[in-house]
């Protein structure tokens, strides 16, 4: 969705609308998120303040993404707010390099008068993960030697006993 930022002066707008679940493309076939489940029903609103535009933004639905332990594909509710600043770069940071400040950090620099406010609703799902995704918090994983999934059952691997960086020291001949 493209909004001209020119009709935000000088109150204030909101949105409303749903991201069907074709909206959402993987960009990489390794990527954590796999689809949406669910339509994402988005509600923004844009506001100026100061120099800059603020978008505070709601988004729900459901999503499809994958285990980091067990590598399983499962569902996801996706319930998050969000805040961005826009603004635009200053005239002396378009001719040299400029050093960014803390608090440019949490600032998007938008050119021209439109912005693609989907890009910023990607950004944010990927925002609103936890850093380590699983789909139980007794989730087994997979076996490190066979990759057979330990949730399903117990796999036919051998088990040795003791740690296996000290495996080569079994081997170990000492003469006297």
């Amino acid at each position: 969705m493209i909004i001209d930022l020119r009709t935000i002066q000088p109150g204030s707008r909101t949105f409303e609308y749903v991201l069907e679940k074709n909206w959402w493309r993987s960009e990489e076939f390794e990527n954590q998120i796999l689809a949406l489940d669910t339509p994402l029903a988005v509600s923004l609103r844009l506001y100026t303040a100061g120099d800059k535009i603020v978008l505070e933004g709601r988004m729900n639905g459901g999503i499809q993404v994958r285990c980091d332990r067990c590598l399983q594909p499962y569902h996801r509710d996706l319930n998050a707010a969000f805040h961005v600043f826009l603004a635009f770069p200053s005239p002396e940071s378009e001719v040299a390099e400029v050093e960014l400040l803390d608090e440019d950090m949490e600032v998007n620099f938008i050119r021209g008068e439109e912005i693609d406010v989907d890009e910023i609703v990607r950004e944010q799902v990927y925002l609103s993960l936890p850093m380590k995704l699983l789909c139980s918090e007794d989730c087994k994983g997979l076996c490190p030697r066979c990759g057979a999934d330990l949730n399903k059952g117990a796999c036919q691997c051998r088990r040795e006993v003791g740690h296996p960086g000290f495996s080569k020291l079994k081997n170990l001949k000492i003469q006297e």
